[in-house]
Parts: structure tokens; sequence; C-alpha cells
């Protein structure tokens, strides 16, 4: 991937005043304006009284466009005629230059719940997996202008730079989803489901949940950086087979279940079995030849083993009859 270019935001230098002192300024100029307006009219000679109202009244129009409201975790893109003039962060009432396109974005922490889309493991497997994204903008020039945020339909209708930034934060999210969306498949692709097929220490998709967060993070902090937002948190919160797959991949787990159930009980049966021949010759309770011992064994074996409770046969003749 290409090399992500250094960064290119600065704070905003320029003249910015408090808010309520220039909407002071600007409701003096209402009285300003009908001061004039009323001189003129007893005196129609006065012309550049005329010119002063006009004047007046194009400077208090002008002004109402300078207000802008921020609040904490919010940021705003001065641009002055389309050149980048800086990232306004304050919190508070303010009054701008006019002139000066404020855009808006905030930096606040956002959620998005990547849905589960299927992918290819590492064996071939089908799998679906899902997760969920935190993630905010840490770089506003890039987010603001290296992301194409325009909207064609929109712009089409509407025609105004509103319908641009209306269409932004939805631009920045399908950016955000596309990219999620690539870095999931491209993580899931190198691991396994489970351990089937792979070897002890191979990490897999069910058992590697910290090893595939941390490089699920890493790959997605690489792609996301090109638009200027930092991933906080990935975190995979759903994991299954595909449809296709998962009756028989259930079965497959459910067989390797049943022998690993056997194999723990025919080794607790065994380890009983050794300890009755063994109770039984330190006890000198009845002295067995080899024959009678293997038929002893064999007999608590299939009772210790099987899955149904055994019915006992009373032997009322001698132990070889």
């Amino acid at each position: 991937m290409k090399p992500i270019d250094e960064n290119k935001e600065f704070e905003y230098r320029g003249t910015i005043y408090n808010g309520f002192l220039m909407l002071a300024i600007n409701l003096l100029l209402i009285p300003a304006v009908m001061a004039a307006l009323f001189i003129t009219a007893s005196d129609y000679e006065a012309v550049w009284l005329w010119v002063c109202a006009a004047v007046l009244f194009i400077v208090f129009c002008i002004m109402l466009g300078g207000y802008i409201i921020q609040q904490p975790n919010h940021a705003r893109v001065m641009i002055f005629f389309g050149k980048y003039r800086g990232t306004f962060r304050n919190a508070g009432y303010f009054w701008v230059n006019p002139f000066m396109n404020a855009k808006k974005i905030s930096l606040r922490i956002r959620n998005m719940d990547i849905q589960p889309i299927k992918v290819n493991d590492k064996v071939g497997n089908p799998v679906m997996i899902g997760m969920v994204l935190v993630w905010k903008v840490k770089d506003t020039y890039r987010a603001v202008f290296d992301i194409d945020s325009e909207n064609p339909i929109q712009a089409a209708l509407a025609g105004t730079a509103t319908a641009q930034t209306a269409a932004k934060p939805d631009a920045l999210e399908s950016f955000v989803r596309i990219q999620s969306d690539a870095a999931l498949r491209e993580v899931t692709g190198q691991f396994a489901y489970d351990s089937e097929g792979t070897t002890g220490d191979e990490v897999t998709l069910r058992g590697g949940s910290h090893e595939i967060v941390e490089l699920l993070e890493d790959k997605l902090n690489e792609r996301l950086a090109m638009a200027g937002i930092e991933v906080v948190e990935a975190r995979l919160n759903y994991l299954a087979y595909a449809p296709e797959i998962a009756a028989v991949m259930l079965r497959r787990q459910q067989a390797s279940a049943i022998i690993a159930a056997r194999e723990k009980i025919v080794e607790g049966a065994v380890s009983m079995v050794k300890m009755a021949l063994q109770e039984l010759k330190d006890e000198e309770v009845v002295e067995l030849d080899e024959e009678r011992k293997a038929s002893m064994v064999s007999n608590l074996l299939v009772v210790l083993c099987a899955d149904e409770p055994a019915q006992p046969v009373v032997n009322t003749g001698t132990l070889y009859n």
C-alpha cells in the first residue's frame, strides 16, 4: 500500500471574534440604518446618506453569515476561496469572516456494526464473520479533502454546497465500511476457523481472538489512515460456518466431541480396572489366574464404557462354570 504523506493539517490562525460581541455590533447597525433612512427622507439631496444607509445595510446582511456555534469534539475546516486556512477546534459561539467556508466535521467517537460477510478461511471453508468497529476522525484535512464527499444525484437536484456538505458523513461512513470489509476479508483468509486440519500451536479464528483483533486493528488503521481516520477498537461479534456447510461441520464437531469423550471414558475405565486388580491382589481377596483376570478386565470395561446401564448376571455355579 502506498505510504501516507506527511500531515497537512494545522490550526487555524486567522481572526475569530466573540460571537456575542459581534452580535451586539451587528444589532447596532439596525438603528444606524434607520437613522440614515429617516434623515434622507427629509432631505432628498443628501445622496451620501443614501449611500451610507445602503452600505450599512449590506454590511449588516454580510455579517449575519459569519456566526458559528461549535460544540465540544467538533471542528471547522476553514476554506477561503478554495484554499485551506486551517482547522478551528475551540467550542463556543464565534464570528468569522463571512466569506470563509467553515465546513463542520465531527471528532467524536463513532460506532459501526459491520454485518456478517461470507469469507473463505485459510483452509478454504466458507465462514460468516462480522465485527464492531469504533473509530473517529483524527486528521480533518484528509477527511475533508482526500475523500470524495460529493453526491452526484443530490448535487444535480440541489445544486448547492449544502447538499454536498450533507453528503459528507455518508461518504465518510461508506468509505470506512468498504475498507473495513476489505480488511476483514484479508485477515480472515490468514487463519483457519478452528484447529481441525491445522497444527496444535496455530492461531485460529475461534481461539486466537487477541492476536486476530490486534492484526485486524493494524490492517484497519493502515487502510483508513489515508482518510485521516483512527481506529479506536475493533472486535469480532459474529463467527460461524456458512449455511451451506454448517450442518456438515456440526456433525464433524459432534463426532470430535464424542471421540474426545470416549477417550476420556476409556482412560478412566482403564485406571479403575487397574486399581481394582491391584486392590484385590493387595488385600488377598481372591487369587485370579491370567484367564480370569482377562475375563474380569473385559467385564469391567464393558460396564464402565457402556452407554446403557449393564444388566448384572449372577453366577450360581463355580468360578469356572
